[in-house]
Formats: structure tokens, sequence, C-alpha cells
């Protein structure tokens, strides 16, 4: 479908006289009281900038963790997000509050943004690729119970394709009153959650053609243009819209997953993927965008948003389609075992011992998330070496990363949790690079040089790093897709292939198995 301001979504006789959806929106009055369900990433910026952009409109979070609204009703945020906290202080306790009553919220609310999580099933019919819809369905009979009237539902996280009809038809069964389900999928990044919401390239509304879908269509827009342009509000089906959100981080997915096995190639050829990405992103039909080649991507959107695609693919019998799209999550968990490998094999086969410094916990920079982080893989399978690690993240809390770890066999007493950069790296044999931050710049190499043991070595997972610089102060130093410098023993070759050799050693293969993830970490 076409852009909003395009779209008749309802004919008329006299074409001249119709009005675009824009137009009716724009006409509209906005909807006074706003709920959003679930305290966590994707509902939180949006019912902050929500707020902020709409003073007229009275916006509550509601979420069943009494310790997370206590935590957003706080100067202690349950997560991190630049710029969250200051525009949160600006609406807090004017139009924008957070609650644990989840009944009086619903009752008050015109319009009920869904912000509930969908985790990947671990058991039963497509454990591990099939979404969870348990708290949707919960969400849906709760709000049937606690709705007196009328109210327009609006999906906001990734949601499987029909989602919005299978919850409507619940609706249906619970309650007399009138319930119209829209999809709106959150297209934000993590790290640039505020900056996206402020100002996005995008906002989807997916909705039927029938006269009450229309009109919550036109309400739902009469929100977002108080300061999102026109052109960048579209009008989808609902089904449509459901699927561009899966289909988007499938996509952004697969350039990682193929940049990184370039990478792979570069180092076997000593070719450079910078020189290689940047020739391949001038390029106007490719861009530079997303061909940044790293230890792989993380986070629960790409990985689980995959999973569910290969799920539905499945489900819909296109297994050449299911297959295509499963290659991707083995092309990044391939990377992550590699880079696993290749710090043993640079380090003459064994790190039994020796302290190793995991400089970034999140998955991303910017950001305190956690799930799916590469650097949970890189722990398990060091761990499973019996090296010693000494792990930092500026904006990951000790509490988090104890629990990322507490499935790891020697744990306990293998890991030390540092809250400085320079104190983890002091009498490491090694510095890990594995989140992008931009304080890993800045800090004083020949200082941290100075007191590891020698050979010191830098392994950097994302390329962050100048590595002419660091190999003029003494560092054996490892990139991804770089020219492999030669350690006195192994051969450049020797070490490339043993990287890439997933029998070699075999213990880390087995800790790496089908990219399996450590369950219960985050916030």
């Amino acid at each position: 479908r076409r852009p909003a301001n395009l779209l008749k979504v309802r004919p008329v006789e006299d074409a001249s006289s119709a009005k675009s959806v824009w137009e009716r929106g724009q006409a509209a009055h906005p909807p006074h009281n706003v709920c959003v369900i679930g305290a966590g990433h994707v509902g939180v910026p949006h019912a902050i900038v929500l707020a902020k952009k709409c003073p007229a409109v009275q916006v509550t979070v509601i979420d069943d963790d009494a310790r997370k609204i206590a935590g957003w009703n706080s100067t202690l945020l349950p997560f991190y997000e630049p710029s969250l906290q200051e525009t949160l202080e600006d609406v807090r306790g004017t139009n924008l509050t957070f609650s644990c009553d989840f009944e009086r919220a619903v009752r008050q609310a015109d319009v009920i943004f869904v912000s509930v999580s969908t985790p990947v099933k671990d058991t039963g019919v497509g454990a591990g690729f099939a979404p969870d819809c348990l708290h949707w369905e919960s969400v849906a009979r709760r709000i049937a119970q606690a709705a007196q009237g009328p109210k327009i539902i609006v999906e906001r996280s990734t949601v499987p394709v029909k989602t919005a009809e299978a919850m409507a038809k619940v609706l249906s069964f619970n309650t007399m009153h009138k319930m119209t389900v829209l999809s709106n999928p959150e297209f934000a990044r993590e790290g640039a959650a505020m900056m996206d919401q402020a100002s996005p390239e995008r906002v989807l509304i997916g909705g039927d053609e029938s006269l009450e879908a229309t009109m919550a269509v036109e309400a739902l827009v009469s929100l977002y243009a108080k300061w999102v342009p026109q052109e960048r509000i579209i009008v989808s089906d609902t089904w449509s819209a459901e699927l561009s959100k899966l289909a988007a981080n499938a996509f952004l997915a697969q350039r990682v997953s193929s940049i990184n096995a370039i990478s792979a190639l570069c180092e076997k050829t000593g070719a450079d993927v910078s020189e290689v990405g940047y020739a391949i992103g001038v390029d106007s039909r490719i861009g530079r965008k997303g061909i940044t080649a790293s230890v792989g991507f993380g986070g629960a959107c790409f990985e689980t948003h995959l999973r569910n695609l290969v799920y539905l693919c499945r489900k819909a019998r296109l297994p050449q389609v299911a297959d295509y799209w499963h290659s991707v999550i083995k092309m990044n968990d391939w990377q992550k075992r590699r880079f696993a490998n290749n710090v043993v094999a640079s380090m003459f086969n064994t790190v039994s011992g020796k302290r190793l410094a995991v400089l970034g916990v999140s998955y991303k920079k910017n950001t305190s998330d956690t799930r799916y982080s590469a650097t949970w893989d890189m722990c398990k399978a060091l761990l499973s070496e019996r090296a010693q690690l000494a792990v930092y993240d500026p904006r990951v809390s000790r509490e988090a990363v104890a629990l990322g770890l507490s499935t790891c066999e020697g744990a306990e007493t293998l890991v030390k949790i540092e809250q400085d950069a320079y104190i983890a790296c002091s009498g490491a044999h090694a510095a890990i690079i594995m989140t992008d931050w931009d304080e890993f710049v800045r800090l004083d190499y020949q200082q941290i040089f100075d007191s590891m043991a020698k050979p010191a070595f830098i392994f950097d997972g994302r390329n962050l790093l100048d590595h002419d610089y660091l190999r003029k102060i003494g560092f054996q130093v490892f990139g991804i897709g770089k020219p492999v410098t030669e350690v006195k023993g192994l051969s450049d070759m020797d070490v490339s292939d043993h990287a890439a050799n997933e029998d070699m050693p075999a213990v880390l293969k087995a800790a790496l198995i089908d990219g399996k993830q450590i369950g219960g970490y985050g916030l």
C-alpha cells in the first residue's frame, strides 16, 4: 500500500470529495488517555516521547513487575538509553505516570498500546523457533475483563503474522464491547531509541478496511501527526504491517551475516574486510549501512525475529525459504564460534589459567541490554577452557553479568566483574573487545600494554581500534576480517585454519552447538 496521504481506505462515489487518512487524522481529535502495557525497551521510550510530543494526552505505563515500576518512578532506571532519563524527567508526574493498576489504566484509556514480550518457545511444538504468545493472550483476556467500553488496541512489539486476528477473536468471545485491533510495529533501534521515536523514519499502521478500523487508524494518525511528517506515516493492511517488522529485521541481520562471511575469506587471503566493505558500500544499490564486520549480531530482535520467520515459513510449507533465513542464524553462530576458536588458537592453543579481559557485555553500545549478546557465547567458550575472566562493561550492572554467567560451570571462581577497564586488563594475557563502546577507543593502550602479561594480545571483535598503532606499542592484534600477524610458533595460516575448524578445539564446538544461548540474563 501507499503512504497514508495517498491511501483511500473507503471508496466514495465522488472521488473529488474523498479525504485521505492523513486529512481525517489531522481533523480528528486525538485520544485523551493512552495506556501502554509493558514497561520495557519497546513500551517506555515510545510512551515518554508520546507524552512529550502530546502534552494534552495522559499516558499511563503499566506493568505487573512492581520493581520495574518502582524503578521508573525513581532516578535508578531499569535500563540505560541515551537521553531517556532527561526526557523522562520532563514529563513524569505531569502527563506520564507508571503504575501496576492494570484495571484502572485500561478502563480510563481510549487507546491501549500492547508492548509485551514474545520470547521463543523453549519446549513444545516449534521449540527454539516459534514465538510464545502466552503474554499476548493473557493481556487480551485481562483487557476484555477490565474494559467498560469500546477500545482501540494497538500491537507494538513484534508478533507473528495474524496475531491481531487471534487477539480480536479472544476479545470478541470475552467482552460485549467493540474492540478494534491495529498493528503499529516498533522500528526504533536500541541505543538510539529516543532519537528514533522523536524523528522516526516511518510510522507503519496496519488495519483492515472496516469502518471501525478506518476510524481507529484515523485516531492513531491524529496522535502521530503531532510530530511526525505526513510522508512518513504509512497505512497498510494488518498482516502486511505485522510481517514488515519481521522482514525488516531479517534483512538487517542478513547484511551482517553476509559481510561476516566475507570477513572469514578475507582472513584466509590477506584481504582487509574494511576495504572490501567500503568498496561494496559505495554502490548506491547496496549502501554503507549494516556492512561492518563483527563478532556477530546480538539483541533480542534479530535472533528471535529470524527464528520466528523460519518457523512461519516452515508452517507455511516453504522449506526452501525457511532454510534460507535459517542460514543467516547459522552463519552468525559460526562467526561467534570462529572468533572464540581464534582466541584459543592464537594464544598457543591454551587459555587455561590465563587472565583474559572481556571488555563489553551489552550486545551493542549505548544500551544496557545483554539479551543474546555475543559476549555470553565467548565467555561460555572460554570458561570451558578454564580461562580466568575479568569482565567489564560501562553500563551493565554487576548483577546482570553475574546472572548471565550463572549457568556456566566454574563461573563462581573463574569470573571477576571489574568496575574499570584498566583494572580488568591489569595482569591479563589478552583483552577481548566485545562491544563497540566509544570509551574503549579512548583508553590509554600504552598503559594497558605495560600492565599486561607478555606477549599481550588484543582480539578486536568490532574492528573498533587502530590496529597499526596497537602493533607499534607491541600488541599481538587480531581483528575480524583483517590480515593476521604472525605469532611465534603459529604461522598466519595456522591460526586462520585453526579458527575456522569447528572441530578444534572440540570442547569449544560442544559449548556452542547451534548457537545455544545462556538463559535468564539481562535486565
